[in-house]
């Protein structure tokens, strides 16, 4: 999933100062689910600016409303009308839906209420680790299903570096080798072969890198 942080409040309020009338739009997914964009912190939000703007003198009008997806045009139209109410839309959704909501309503204000941060997993309750980094040409199979290009702080493709100590990587004693992690999946596996092939410089053209991607299913083109 899709990890992001709700901005700092007064750099929200900074954003939502210039207008009267404000729709905060929650996004129901990703967000929702790393406790920065769903309903429940709309609703925070929406308290905290009221009060902000209360102890400011300031007149302000929030509505709230939260959607399934902001990436998604079927359910951004759900929001059409809430939008059209307002002067700006403070955006709960990653930086992905901050841009489907502003392709689609040309003429409206978008402002990002969070920061998007990484495609990540909850490790546990409240703490999430990044384990994707979308390079565009996955190789988890190789690895016993964990990314070196994401995990490994050198994004080292053929064994470790030497330096970790204990299982721990040299860069940040807190994190994880991810080599170790590597090397023990694959002796789990009985896959320790698949090391022995070289695998050559990573070809970052199919990432980010290499700009703006795009994914075309041509079946599912109408």
């Amino acid at each position: 999933m899709i990890t992001a942080s709700q901005k700092p409040i007064n750099e929200i309020i900074e954003l939502v100062e210039p207008y009267k009338k404000v729709l905060i739009l929650g996004c129901g997914t990703c967000v929702k689910t790393c406790f920065s964009g769903g309903e429940d912190e709309v609703a925070v939000l929406a308290s905290a600016l009221r009060l902000s703007f209360k102890k400011m003198v300031r007149s302000i009008e929030i509505e709230e409303l939260t959607i399934e997806r902001q990436c998604e045009n079927e359910f951004i139209q759900e929001a059409s009308s809430g939008i059209a109410r307002n002067d700006a839309v403070l955006s709960l959704a990653c930086g992905a839906g901050v841009q489907a909501l502003a392709k689609q309503f040309l003429k409206e204000v978008v402002l990002p209420g969070l920061n998007t941060t990484f495609i990540g997993i909850q490790e546990s309750p409240g703490i999430f680790t990044e384990e994707c980094s979308g390079c565009g040409n996955c190789s988890l199979a190789i690895f016993g299903g964990i990314c070196p290009v994401t995990r490994c702080a050198k994004k080292l493709l053929n064994g470790p570096c030497g330096g970790s100590q204990k299982g721990f990587c040299e860069i940040d004693p807190d994190t994880h080798c991810a080599w170790h992690l590597i090397i023990e999946r694959l002796t789990t596996l009985g896959q320790m072969d698949n090391l022995k092939t070289y695998i050559p410089p990573k070809n970052w053209n199919t990432s980010l890198s290499g700009g703006p991607r795009k994914l075309i299913r041509e079946d599912h083109i109408i």
